[in-house]
């Protein structure tokens, strides 16, 4: 999907007769998307508040967390910097608060769960296994069994949204930022 888009970037750069570039609007469009201060002014501020800051965990504490910036580092040899500890114990609590109000907020407003489909509420719940499993594995003494069983739900689901990226809804995850 990556590949495509900026495949078709270049491709529609090349057909374009006029090659100047709307920096103004390039610059302002970038920042709205950056810092979505328009959607705070719909009719659902609190919602939307919660959309942002759960997309902000979702994609920030897997990128950053020491240990999988450390898994990296171990298989390719890749490394970058990681979140604090306090950071990342944050992010992940507030990514599965924000991912069950977003939920919940789907099941019980009328306007979302009239226009929601099926998956759109499987959707946060889905995401919100790694980041449950995950908090479990780092933060609470559990047995060597269940340790192992948090740990292989963890790289399962998070396997699965992987394998999901593409062909679904979750894609503009990675689309988003590079369409914008």
């Amino acid at each position: 999907i990556l590949l495509l888009d900026i495949w078709s970037a270049y491709t529609a750069l090349r057909r374009a007769g006029d090659k100047s570039m709307p920096w103004d609007l390039i610059i302002s469009r970038t920042l709205e998307w950056l810092f979505p201060i328009k959607r705070y002014r719909n009719n659902r501020p609190i919602y939307s508040i919660f959309s942002i800051l759960f997309h902000v965990g979702l994609l920030i504490t897997p990128i950053f967390l020491y240990a999988h910036v450390q898994l990296w580092e171990q298989s390719l040899g890749l490394s970058w910097i990681t979140l604090p500890y306090s950071w990342a114990y944050w992010l992940t609590l507030s990514t599965i608060v924000f991912a069950l109000a977003l939920f919940f907020g789907r099941v019980f407003n009328k306007s979302s769960s009239f226009i929601s489909r099926k998956q759109d509420y499987f959707w946060p719940l889905l995401l919100l296994i790694p980041f449950a499993t995950g908090f479990v594995c780092a933060h609470l003494s559990v047995s060597p069994y269940n340790y192992k069983f948090f740990m292989l739900l963890h790289v399962l689901s998070g396997n699965l949204i992987f394998l999901l990226i593409p062909f679904t809804k979750i894609a503009h995850c990675v689309l988003m930022p590079l369409s914008q």
